[in-house]
């Protein structure tokens, strides 16, 4: 297990940074961004009677729900369609055929009015089923048409109450349809059944599934997500990992998906040139036990570690992510020499362990993302002083506080030796 998690706070801005500003080069081999029609969101709220409980900071999770949609709608970048569904808002009697059918459209998908939308919400009261299934159905309907990005956000605290329909098979029915649509699934206050049914949801159309337990956490999510929709659509590129460098698969700059079982390592190889950086970082999804790591490593073909990457956290996460940078230095050499690449191999390592009923393989979602830019042009960039191992920052702060001690030490005597001559 991952455990050096002050080590990892100290580059902990670097990584963030790398992670978040990665850039795809016009010539870019894989992970092109695609389309530019306007994103499209399709917020599925739950309004069952469940609804009802007041276990979230106090307040109903309705209530909840309200105040985090209102927020989002004022955050909804402007180039974001975004519509609102309910299920389970109109129906309040028993008779489950009718129930099953109590799906509605509250907004429709297109330009926000934020008033009309936030309008829409507040009539909202918690009242009958919850048929998933259907609408999610309903929901792919509404992001049907255009060539941009189509998320799903559905928000239940639980299991579908319409089955045979399985809403899991619906999703796998819409990921089949190929319209590039991915459903994303937050579950309020879950039990371990809707925790794995909305996981199977999100898992069917590489979605991710998250649980809420407080107000600020459902907020974050939800606007995340739309946030999500608005950047530029980018296709993933399957890779195959292999279990030791030297016959791993050569990777572009690009982005890349890959599977990772429990207790595995996969190995990739990535070519840099002389002047060269080398950026990469990865993410894995995986509903695990409390007590995890992921460690990202660029090695030399002779097993050298260069820079690493790390990241560790303790309790319920979907993903975590951790990334690096190296620059490979200018080299001298005779005119007309072609210049030598230097093969560097990237290492995934994970610390997760399989929970109860947890299914080991195919293993888990992985994304690689790789870029090889121009390298720094000053030798003073953090990078070109290996930081990114957090050794030399280490030894730094080591000796700082050595020669910090010996001089306040010094100053100490010297300040009791004036008062006693006093």
């Amino acid at each position: 297990m991952i455990t050096r998690k002050r080590l990892a706070a100290g580059v902990g801005a670097l990584l963030a940074a790398l992670t978040a500003g990665i850039a795809f080069p016009a010539g870019a081999a894989a992970g092109e961004p695609t389309g530019q029609a306007a994103p499209k969101v399709d917020l599925v709220l739950d309004v069952s009677g469940s609804m009802r409980a007041r276990d979230i900071d106090g307040q109903s999770r309705m209530a909840a729900a309200k105040k985090a949609f209102n927020e989002v709608l004022d955050a909804t970048p402007e180039e974001v369609e975004l519509g609102i569904r309910t299920l389970g808002a109109d129906y309040p009697g028993d008779d489950r055929k009718t129930g099953c059918k109590d799906t509605a459209r509250l907004y429709p998908v297109g330009p926000l009015d934020r008033t009309e939308a936030k309008t829409a919400v507040a009539t909202l009261t918690p009242t009958g089923w919850t048929p998933i299934g259907p609408a999610l159905l309903k929901a792919a309907d509404d992001l049907d048409g255009g060539d941009g990005s189509k998320r799903i956000v559905l928000i239940s605290d639980g299991e579908d109450t319409c089955a045979p329909l399985d809403p899991c098979e619906v999703a796998r029915e819409i990921a089949a349809k190929g319209i590039g649509l991915t459903i994303d699934t937050l579950g309020l206050v879950p039990t371990a059944k809707l925790s794995r049914q909305l996981s199977c949801i999100a898992e069917a159309t590489g979605g991710t599934y998250t649980s809420v337990e407080h107000q600020d956490e459902l907020t974050d999510k939800v606007n995340q997500l739309v946030d999500r929709a608005a950047d530029p659509v980018v296709t993933p590129v399957a890779a195959e990992g292999a279990d030791r460098c030297a016959t791993a698969p050569t990777l572009k700059s690009g982005l890349y998906t890959d599977r990772e079982e429990f207790g595995q390592q996969r190995w990739y190889r990535v070519e840099v040139l002389p002047g060269q950086e080398l950026r990469a970082s990865v993410s894995v999804a995986a509903d695990v036990n409390p007590g995890y790591g992921v460690l990202l490593r660029a090695v030399t073909v002779k097993g050298r570690e260069i820079v690493r990457g790390e990241a560790a956290g303790n309790g319920r996460t979907d993903v975590i992510s951790t990334g690096l940078r190296w620059p490979e230095p200018e080299r001298d050499g005779t005119d007309g020499d072609k210049p030598a690449t230097e093969t560097v191999c990237l290492a995934v390592t994970h610390s997760f362990s399989a929970a109860s009923g947890v299914k080991t393989t195919p293993g888990l979602p992985l994304e690689l993302t790789v870029d090889v830019v121009d390298g720094p042009s000053r030798a003073g960039d953090v990078a070109s002083f290996g930081l990114g191992r957090g050794w030399w920052l280490l030894g730094a702060l080591i000796l700082t506080g050595f020669l910090a001690g010996l001089v306040w030490g010094w100053l100490s005597r010297w300040r009791f030796a004036v008062w006693r001559t006093n």
